[in-house]
C-alpha cells in the first residue's frame, strides 16, 4: 500500500513531536514510540495500492500547491478499528481542493475497493495522529488535555510524499518542473 501524506513545516512538526514526548512520558500511547526513521508528523490525505504514471502525473499537480497554510482545530479522538489521539485541522476550501485533487488522483488508476473509505471526500477528517493503540478507549480520561501542549495556531503543509508499506520506503513528490 502506498499513502499520500503532508509534512507540517519546521515549526509545527516540533510541536506535535513534543505532544508525542509529553504522551509518552505519561505513559500513553504515542507516535514518539515508534522509532522508524520515516515516522514523522503528517497529514494522511489517501492510500492505495500503487501509484501509476497517471497518478503520479496528477499528484505533481497537487504539489504544486504547496507550501499551503493550515489551522489547527483543536483534539479529536477517533475510535475506529484502532483509538486515535490526534489534532484535527479546519478543513478550509484550499485543504479540501487538494485533498479532492488527491482523492481524484488515486481514484483515477486504482480500484475503488481497494481504498480506505475513511479518505473519501465526505469522510475524511483531516488530523496529526498523536497516539494510536489498538486498546479500546486509551484516550478517554480526563487529563490528556493537561498533559499536552496546545497545538500551534496555524501551520504550514510544506512537502508531499508517500510511504511504501510493503518496503518502508519514503518517496519526496515532487511539483511539475
Amino acid at each position: 500500500m502506498r499513502t499520500v501524506e503532508l509534512l507540517l513545516n519546521e515549526t509545527a512538526d516540533a510541536a506535535v513531536r513534543e505532544a508525542w514526548r509529553r504522551l509518552a512520558d505519561a505513559g500513553l500511547p504515542s507516535q514518539a514510540r515508534h522509532r522508524s526513521p520515516t515516522n514523522s508528523p503528517h497529514l494522511t490525505l489517501a492510500a492505495c495500492p500503487e501509484l501509476t504514471a497517471p497518478i503520479r502525473w496528477e499528484l505533481a499537480r497537487a504539489a504544486d500547491a504547496l507550501p499551503l497554510p493550515v489551522r489547527f482545530a483543536g483534539l479529536i479522538r477517533f475510535e475506529r478499528p484502532t483509538s486515535v489521539l490526534a489534532w484535527s485541522l479546519v478543513p478550509d476550501e484550499a485543504l479540501t481542493d487538494l485533498h479532492r485533487t488527491v482523492w481524484d488522483a488515486v481514484t483515477s488508476d486504482n480500484r475503488p475497493e481497494t481504498l480506505n473509505p475513511f479518505h473519501a471526500p465526505g469522510s475524511w477528517s483531516p488530523h496529526i495522529t498523536l497516539g494510536r493503540t489498538r486498546r479500546p478507549g486509551a484516550f478517554g480520561g480526563r487529563r490528556i488535555p493537561e498533559i499536552l501542549p496546545p497545538p500551534p495556531l496555524s501551520a504550514r503543509l510544506t512537502t508531499l510524499r508517500s510511504y511504501d508499506t510493503e518496503t518502508g520506503t519514503l518517496e519526496i513528490l515532487h511539483p511539475r518542473p
